[in-house]
């Protein structure tokens, strides 16, 4: 389908609606002396997902304008069509080509590397095909290469080909993730590999080298074995932290799934660590086969015992099995009990949910840097440069040590405290940067071409969650709240929920109504969550009365309920557009849910643009097991006002929050708006300092306008559409009260 062909195809969608809403509604005249109708019957429809009637009145409502002051929305509206004929044409293209390029490797021997690559364009065949997605599973082809790609995967697992197998295993999980077909398959594969990075990291970069090979990509650095000792990281687990998390987790865990199953999930996984022939190097005794076979003869029996048993093992029947466990796995194939018992601990709980797990003593500090509001380090952001596989620093944090000593970005890191950092993953190197507050750290740059060491001291680094439309200078408060000046729509981004997230909107919200606020665009797109005191509060900020979020332990028991108070609804009156997607979670949903409920209910003004949520609403529990270890354990449902449960459990078909108007964007849409927007979210002075490019051009900070422009964002730009619909009607004089009437809530 060409690009005019798809625009004349929505343009002819487009006029036929008018028309038969024009026959349904009532002909309305050529010009209405009243716009707030028009605008709150925009909205009505838009809210009771009835996009077509809301277009048509939106029409309607650009009819009833001048000229003059209807000119940002219907040049906005027109732009939106046209960017959506334009992701049509796009789609169908995109499609064809995958249909193609499925065909001719179909074609081809079906090594494991060509399945994958065929279920990589599968999968992405269902994404741009998201409305027939049974249509694309039940296809012939499809079907035929979910078989062949399975029988290669368990074929790459028996050849101990774990990455291949992986790849294999995950990408059937994404196909086929609302049937979890390969759900535990993939599992289980991640266990291997995790148990490869802990116990013989060099053998995973052996892996990922090859399978760079296959892509013929450039091979990797040589292997960085900094801060990978194994035996340091086991260092502090102790049996009592094991017994400690399962006794806690059948107590108290939402499923209260059976202490048997999670006994058998923990053998199990020492199952899949002794049937590992990559880790024999790490354990010798593995290689040892006669011992392998009696330690596996032990473990069969334990689990068929525990699947016959008619009863829950009792308190000390799970304590004597981990001692004979232990005592078993070192009298046979002589394996450290540290590493028993972290993997059994690791395997019990992936028989629960994917949100509980224990929290090691290796993994403690960065389990801290994930939740915190702040952590301690030095303040850069850093990736993994793909051409250089250096890592290379994104940008400085504005006032942090980094900034104040002149590390910019661009800048390369090839030492940590004199140790090379060439070759390190993310992971490595945020482990050796941060550390104690007060503390130094040494790194060595490379700045084009030349070595600069810089000595920092870390501190106290806190994490800024808000961000606006456009950068106007080096601070993070330097921001253009508006994403129309002129109409008075103020946008706001929201990147996580931390203990400032709803002060930091407060302060944006206040600057922009010293202006003139006719309208907020929320954005909560690729926001995971945070902390649910911020999720309450910012709700509360547009919504006055009512319960905001409760939650339901095991049994449907009702736990805690938070409710709004009507002096904390600053924004209430505000017209409201909150964006989600895939990416919005726990916390994200929480508020959008939320604010969902109440707008269909006429209490605000207020719709949700975008794609249904992730579909994350539990509550995870952190609770103390020793000095060193910790339990993150899942143990309520969030509940949404409507009485609705957000989270997603395997089989699901219903999980997370519908938006009012589902707007879908392509992958490439997605990809290219991501990394737009990231560099345009850069500091003047970083961008001032970014080095040129292969082409020996410095490439300027990218306009965020371009996401209109040029259809990168149509989600963004349907919600615009329709705030600019209800600040016309509020410009006018017309609308005092911006509340909109109350409509029938689609479900």
């Amino acid at each position: 389908m060409t690009f005019a062909k798809a625009r004349r195809m929505v343009a002819a969608s487009l006029a036929a609606v008018v028309a038969s809403a024009g026959a349904a509604l009532g002909a309305a005249p050529a010009f209405e002396p009243g716009l707030t109708a028009l605008a709150n019957e925009t909205w009505a429809q838009a809210r009771a997902g009835q996009g077509d009637l809301a277009i048509s009145s939106l029409n309607r409502l650009l009819a009833a304008a001048s000229m003059e002051s209807g000119a940002a929305l219907r040049a906005q509206k027109t732009a939106l069509e046209a960017n959506i004929a334009s992701r049509e044409a796009k789609r169908a293209e995109r499609a064809a080509e995958v249909g193609k390029e499925l065909s001719e490797l179909a074609g081809q021997e079906p090594t494991p590397l060509t399945l994958s690559n065929m279920l990589k364009l599968a999968v992405e065949l269902q994404m741009l095909q998201a409305s027939d997605r049974k249509g694309v599973l039940g296809r012939a082809d499809i079907v035929k290469l979910v078989a062949d790609a399975a029988a290669a995967a368990r074929r790459c697992e028996a050849a101990n080909d774990v990455l291949m197998a992986s790849e294999l295993f995950q990408r059937l999980n994404t196909l086929l993730d609302e049937e979890a077909t390969y759900k535990d398959d993939a599992r289980r594969l991640l266990n291997r590999l995790g148990m490869i990075r802990l116990y013989n990291p060099q053998r995973l970069w052996e892996l990922r080298n090859e399978r760079r090979k296959m892509d013929k990509l450039p091979p990797l650095p040589a292997f960085n074995a900094v801060g990978e000792d194994a035996g340091g990281k086991l260092k502090g687990v102790t049996s009592a932290a094991v017994l400690g998390a399962l006794s806690r987790a059948a107590d108290l865990h939402v499923e209260h799934v059976p202490l048997r199953a999670m006994l058998i999930g923990g053998l199990e996984n020492i199952r899949t660590l002794i049937s590992t022939p990559d880790l024999k190097s790490a354990f010798p005794g593995l290689a040892d086969e006669k011992a392998v076979a009696e330690f596996d003869g032990w473990l069969s029996t334990r689990v068929n015992d525990l699947k016959a048993a008619r009863t829950e093992p009792s308190r000390f029947g799970v304590s004597s099995l981990v001692e004979e466990l232990v005592a078993a796995a070192g009298r046979t194939v002589k394996l450290a009990d540290t590493a028993v018992l972290h993997e059994f601990g690791n395997g019990a709980f992936g028989r629960l949910d994917d949100y509980s797990n224990i929290i090691w003593p290796d993994e403690l500090a960065r389990f801290k840097r994930m939740t915190e509001g702040s952590f301690i380090g030095i303040g850069v952001q850093i990736q993994l440069d793909e051409e250089t596989q250096m890592i290379k620093v994104v940008t400085p944090l504005e006032g942090t040590p980094a900034f104040r000593a002149g590390i910019k970005t661009g800048d390369f890191i090839k030492k940590i405290n004199g140790a090379t950092a060439v070759g390190m993953s993310l992971d490595q190197a945020v482990e050796q940067i941060t550390g104690p507050a007060g503390t130094k750290v040494t790194l060595l740059m490379e700045r084009d071409g030349n070595d600069i060491e810089f000595v920092l001291t870390r501190s106290k680094i806190p994490l800024v969650t808000v961000k606006g439309w456009k950068r106007t200078g080096n601070k993070d408060s330097d921001w253009d709240w508006f994403i129309d000046r002129t109409s008075g729509i103020g946008y706001v981004r929201l990147t996580g929920f931390n203990e400032e997230s709803t002060r930091e909107i407060l302060a944006a919200v206040d600057s922009m109504k010293k202006v003139g606020l006719r309208g907020l665009i929320l954005d909560l797109r690729f926001n995971p969550g945070g902390l649910l005191t911020q999720a309450v509060s910012i709700s509360n900020l547009f919504i006055a009365d009512g319960t905001i979020v409760s939650t339901e332990s095991a049994g449907g028991v009702q736990q805690q309920i938070e409710t709004a108070e009507p002096n904390r609804a600053r924004l209430k009156g505000v017209p409201l557009a909150v964006l989600i997607n895939e990416s919005s979670a726990s916390a994200s949903e929480i508020v959008s849910g939320a604010i969902r409920w109440y707008a269909d209910q006429g209490q605000i003004d207020a719709i949700v643009v975008g794609e249904r949520s992730f579909g994350k609403g539990s509550v995870q529990n952190v609770l103390q097991l020793t000095a060193n270890t910790m339990l993150k354990l899942t143990t309520q449902y969030y509940k949404l006002p409507s009485g609705k449960i957000i989270h997603r459990r395997d089989h699901d078909t219903t999980w997370g929050v519908e938006p009012h108007i589902r707007v879908s964007m392509l992958p490439k849409q997605i990809s290219e708006a991501l990394t737009l927007r990231q560099e345009a979210d850069v500091t003047p002075e970083a961008a001032e300092a970014a080095k040129p490019g292969k082409d020996g051009i410095v490439k300027p900070r990218p306009d965020p306008e371009r996401l209109l422009t040029e259809g990168l964002d149509v989600q963004l730009q349907t919600a615009l559409v329709f705030l600019q619909a209800k600040a016309l009607a509020a410009k006018s004089g017309d609308v005092k009260n911006a509340q909109a009437t109350p409509a029938t809530n689609p479900g």
